[in-house]
């Protein structure tokens, strides 16, 4: 029997509210909201279909906006149990394999994401990710099966198990089939910060795409590393001491 290809399905979280820089996800760069611009760069990964993951609460409204605006789907579920809204937009999309992405990663190179998706597809896995140690901190790409996404939606119980997708996974290696894909060289590169958590952060975010932001060309992780390579005082804007 011919082998069922299997659906994959992109699931980037996000919200507005976030205690160390509210609405950042909405926070303008070169004149587009930052989750415009994770959903454009995402959507040159060779990916089934694309969708949002927000809340049902008002103040997500303009998230969903977002998503219409970008041509995307948007799925709202409840605010607390972020697990739950992902099975649950999975079992909507009639999803076989996940990958997750988080709306506050502006910086997110596809290509380095596809190689998660790619490693997956290959193995027999549960779940792969990129490793943490090995790239900055804001490529995070997490890909991961069905089977596997409603394993813990049964089991997990903890509050931060619910808030956190993929942490029961990562707490239970013996239950799941997992590997990382380390950069080749190894070089530890996680303090480097390419994510937004705080106005530093979005400061150097900016700073990136005013120097090679273009509508038609994706800058990506190589082009970032020869900018900083020239302009290494960009690195102290956000560093952490």
């Amino acid at each position: 029997m011919e082998k069922r290809t299997q659906k994959c399905i992109i699931l980037i979280q996000a919200r507005t509210d976030s205690s160390r820089l509210p609405r950042k996800v909405l926070a303008l760069i070169e004149g587009k909201p930052m989750l415009w611009h994770v959903i454009n760069r995402i959507k040159k990964m060779k990916c089934g279909q694309l969708v949002v993951v927000t809340t049902k609460r008002k103040m997500d409204d303009e998230i969903e906006t977002i998503a219409k605006k970008t041509k995307v789907k948007c799925f709202r579920g409840e605010k607390n149990n972020v697990l739950d809204r992902f099975y649950q937009a999975s079992l909507k999309f009639k999803a076989d394999v996940i990958i997750r992405i988080t709306a506050d990663c502006p910086l997110i190179d596809p290509n380095e994401s596809q190689k998660v998706l790619n490693t997956f597809l290959k193995g027999d896995y549960d779940y792969v990710s990129n490793d943490s140690e090995t790239i900055p901190n804001g490529l995070d790409t997490e890909c991961f099966s069905f089977h596997a996404l409603k394993k813990v939606w049964k089991e997990a119980k903890l509050k931060s198990e619910k808030e956190h997708v993929t942490s029961y996974i990562l707490k239970n290696p013996k239950k799941f089939k997992i590997i990382m894909i380390h950069n080749k060289d190894k070089k530890k590169r996680n303090h480097l910060r390419w994510s937004v958590d705080y106005q530093k952060d979005l400061d150097f975010v900016r700073k990136i795409y005013s120097k090679l932001y273009t509508k038609r060309k994706l800058f990506t992780i190589n082009d970032i590393f020869n900018l900083l390579k020239k302009e290494s005082s960009l690195i102290k804007i956000n560093a952490r001491k």
